[in-house]
């Protein structure tokens, strides 16, 4: 907390610290001549509720407004009604997408709240600034029902104004104009509000048409995180290139500024790429962009239904050309729940989003958001969703709570043996021997369920351990190529001194050669650079070394398994790949020792 006295406090409660709230600081930015009154606290989920209330109480604000969502708005709640118990004077005010929508619902229910805004809230948290800061409304609170996007509770009945109207892109405020106290951190940027599509399931399909903020201001505001060398940079812009010459001009132009550091982050439509984008993309250094691109589903009827458009073959295609680059991380969403998914139909959506080998796929369930259309639907479809945020699906007409059991261990497995890139050589050879991906998690998540794993906290090496007595259980046969596998898993992420036991020891003769091989490279490096000044013996412990059998680059990129001659790899791990953090890889030729493999 960094306060200086100011009546005004927005707080925001983010999911993960290294995130930021890009509302409040909106907020803030563009409250004009009455900025100065207002500060920022963030906090995350993880701290104890007691600790936000204590914080927030000692700084004495007369107003204390908090930015609400689905992951956090138990925790605003809550912490508001303490604060007014203990501060009765003091306005409480809420915002953001899980109280716009519903706000006298809000008030009427939560008598600790004085305020709600709805919706784009820039102009009204102004307004209301300047009324509350100029004692324009000390009488009673008339006029605070009279101003746009504010709904009130006044002389104990709620009262709701006219919406207010949308803002011009370009009059918006940039939110940023110093980063202390952001280090490493990502940093949430807008550069439209709106989408082009009408998704059921999504907030942001009720707001009608795009604005866009012109490229001049876009250019100087990404050059403000280029100089302050920010880690990442989420634009928060839904379907960001629906407006192909806005978003190819905004890739061009971080690609020719690209600091070698900033990682900026897109949802996009994959099906809307066009060829001077991938032309565009090959120059890119590798991890400068990744892109978000949601799916949801295979089913033409899901799709039609939540009305979705997308040209799915195209977007496989697409997605395809930009894994090829190498240079671009890929996340693809699933959503499971959605109307006419059954799970044999979902089952054929995930084995057909993994096959496009996106970097990562998230296994979503339906949330159901006020305000959504879904939620119109929800009795159409016999939808059952929890009762508290974040609302979540639990059945449906055609997924059963079973169903959705199912899944959910599906989804732990892809999130710990998939999305975490800690085993794909193995991953890619465990599914040879399933009928298709699904089976392949299914059967590890039943594994798992068998055995009470899902009860238990697990270490890195322990998830290893695991997957090898799954292996060892079901495929002995194989055990001496996962073996290998495992391994080759295990130390491209890191050096492990203490392996599990599948890593067989390094004879002594081979360990004498792999010392000889770095006395070399300490003395005169052709096979790795960036360890000038260290000893053989102080490489002995930064690199690791081993022999393999497997063609494991062959085993990954085709899925196949092809056995060649005794060959030994490098792990470098401080030059690892940026889309994945794995270590580099320096494969060494046969003659590179007089070791008998």
């Amino acid at each position: 907390m960094n306060l200086n006295g100011e009546k005004v406090v927005l707080t925001a409660i983010n999911a993960k610290y290294i995130h930021s709230n890009l509302a409040v600081y909106s907020l803030r930015a563009n409250a004009g001549e009455y900025s100065d009154q207002v500060g920022i606290v963030e906090y995350t989920i993880n701290h104890r509720k007691e600790e936000i209330l204590q914080a927030i109480y000692r700084c004495s604000p007369e107003v204390v407004g908090f930015s609400c969502y689905i992951w956090n708005i138990r925790y605003v709640l809550d912490i508001a009604a303490d604060l007014k118990a203990i501060h009765p004077e003091v306005i409480i005010i809420l915002g953001g997408p899980e109280v716009s929508y519903d706000a006298p619902r809000v008030l009427e229910q939560n008598p600790f709240v004085d305020m709600i805004i709805q919706g784009e809230g820039e102009r009204t948290f102004r307004r209301f600034l300047e009324c509350y800061l100029n004692g324009d409304d000390a009488g009673g609170g008339e006029d605070y029902g009279s101003i746009p996007g504010l709904c009130v509770r006044t002389g104990g009945k709620v009262r709701t104004a006219v919406p207010a109207q949308a803002m011009d892109m370009d009059d918006l405020v940039f939110p940023y104009h110093a980063a202390e106290g952001m280090d490493n951190r990502i940093f949430y940027y807008e550069t439209m509000r709106g989408c082009p599509f009408s998704c059921s399931y999504c907030l942001s399909s009720i707001e009608k048409g795009v604005r866009f903020r012109s490229l001049p201001r876009v250019y100087e505001e990404i050059q403000f995180f280029l100089d302050h060398r920010a880690r990442q940079v989420k634009f928060v812009d839904r379907t960001f290139n629906c407006n192909h010459k806005h978003a190819y001009k905004i890739w061009e132009y971080i690609w020719k500024n690209d600091n070698g550091v900033t990682n900026f982050h897109f949802e996009i439509g994959g099906d809307l790429l066009r060829e001077e984008d991938f032309a565009l993309f090959e120059k890119f250094r590798p991890g400068l962009v990744q892109f978000e691109i949601g799916i949801q589903s295979t089913n033409s009827k899901t799709i039609q239904e939540i009305q979705r458009r997308m040209d799915l073959p195209l977007l496989a295609k697409n997605l395809s050309r930009v894994r090829q680059t190498r240079r671009i991380h890929q996340h693809v969403d699933l959503i499971a729940g959605l109307p006419y998914e059954d799970l044999a139909s979902f089952r054929r959506s995930f084995n057909e989003v993994y096959a496009m080998e996106p970097d990562q796929l998230q296994l979503g369930f339906l949330k159901i958001l006020k305000g959504s259309y879904m939620e119109e639907k929800k009795a159409e479809y016999a939808i059952a969703h929890g009762n508290q945020p974040p609302y979540e699906v639990l059945a449906t007409r055609w997924l059963s709570f079973d169903d959705i059991l199912l899944l959910k261990w599906v989804e732990e497995m892809v999130e710990i043996y998939y999305n975490s890139f800690q085993f794909q050589a193995t991953m890619a050879l465990l599914g040879q021997c399933h009928d298709d991906a699904f089976t392949m998690f299914e059967r590890l998540g039943t594994y798992y369920d068998e055995n009470g794993y899902f009860e238990r906290k697990h270490t890195r090496i322990s998830r290893y351990e695991i997957l090898w007595d799954y292996i060892n259980t079901y495929f002995a046969e194989q055990a001496e190529e996962f073996r290998q596998t495992l391994t080759y898993d295990l130390y491209l992420r890191d050096y492990v001194k203490n392996p599990p036991s599948f890593v067989r020891k390094r004879k002594p003769e081979y360990v004498e050669a792999v010392r000889s091989f770095l006395d070399g490279q300490a003395k005169k490096p052709d096979k790795l650079t960036g360890y000038d000044g260290f000893t053989s013996k102080q490489l002995f412990h930064m690199v690791y070394v081993d022999e393999f059998v497997l063609d494991l680059e062959y085993l990954m990129e085709r899925n196949k398994i092809r056995k060649v001659s005794p060959y030994s790899l490098v792990f470098d791990y401080r030059r690892r790949n940026p889309l994945n953090n794995s270590a580099r890889v320096i494969p060494l030729d046969a003659g590179w020792s007089a070791v008998d493999g």
